[in-house]
């Protein structure tokens, strides 16, 4: 008796459907679904999946699952209110794994038998993704700290939809030298153009990197500390500016990018020994209005 628990315990194990792991899907219910680049509405949308496509999951972030999908680096994110999650069996050999139909309706059952069966509907057209231009960030605005010197300011930000984009800057710095009499303010101007490096997509993450080189107008400001001396002198100066750093986006706050730069600014000044130039670092953040 013992053997022939055992017999049938091991013969229910080895059953085919149990053998079958069922894989988790997304069935999308919405008209038609934005598939992402990463799971933001801020990064670039790589497709749409009309209604009915059933997507496979193999990985859920929260209110994002991720998709196998073409054209994407072979993944895509979708939202979870575009569809509803399930269970289904195994891809059958020769379907494609990221993107399948929805499984047909049962047919009704016959009332009573016929002579002759009615002729079969043309079954419906295979689904294709429908690809379309990314969409990114394309202007921001923001405030920044940092430079040479160390001051604060407001940045706005501008990208193409290639590889270009613009940047603007409007800082106020102080510097304060023991061989400098006083203290000298600099307020500068800084229009730059960027070049936009190959994006690095994560699950949580989005980082662009780039690179940056433009002017730098200036107007420095000489506060005497010396009595009879004067009350102030002013200059205005011309500079260079090279700098290279990355946005970094995340996925809970899609239209938000933090930057961090690294540059070097050449700027000369009359001012004794102030310096204005010279190796910079900054922090900057934008709002991506559009």
């Amino acid at each position: 008796m013992t053997r022939l628990a055992v017999a049938a315990a091991v013969a229910v194990c080895l059953s085919p459907s149990w053998l079958c792991a069922q894989t988790t899907v997304l069935t999308v219910s919405a008209a038609s679904a934005d598939v992402y680049k990463s799971p933001s509405t801020g990064s670039p949308v790589v497709a749409h999946a009309p209604r009915g496509t059933v997507l496979a999951v193999t990985r859920e972030l929260g209110s994002w699952v991720k998709v196998s999908w073409p054209g994407a680096e072979d993944v895509g994110y979708v939202h979870n209110s575009m569809g509803s999650l399930g269970r289904r069996l195994p891809v059958e050999p020769g379907e494609p794994a990221g993107l399948t139909s929805a499984p047909p309706s049962p047919e009704p059952a016959s009332i009573a038998p016929v002579a002759v069966a009615a002729p079969q509907p043309a079954p419906p057209a295979p689904m294709r993704p429908v690809f379309v231009t990314p969409a990114t960030h394309l202007v921001g605005l923001g405030g920044q700290v940092g430079g040479s010197p160390f001051g604060f300011g407001v940045t706005a930000r501008a990208w193409s939809r290639g590889r270009f984009g613009a940047q603007l800057e409007l800082s106020r710095s102080e510097l304060t030298d023991v061989a400098v009499p006083g203290g000298v303010s600099s307020i500068q101007f800084a229009p730059s153009v960027l070049y936009r490096l190959p994006d690095h997509v994560a699950d949580y993450l989005w980082i662009r990197p780039y690179l940056g080189s433009g002017v730098s107008l200036r107007r420095q400001t000489l506060s005497h500390a010396i009595p009879g001396a004067g009350s102030s002198e002013s200059e205005q100066t011309f500079g260079l500016q090279a700098f290279g750093g990355g946005e970094l986006t995340f996925a809970a706050v899609p239209r938000f990018a933090l930057s961090v730069d690294l540059g070097y600014h050449w700027v000369q000044t009359a001012f004794g020994s102030a310096k204005l130039g010279g190796p910079a670092v900054s922090l900057s953040g934008h709002w991506y209005v559009k």
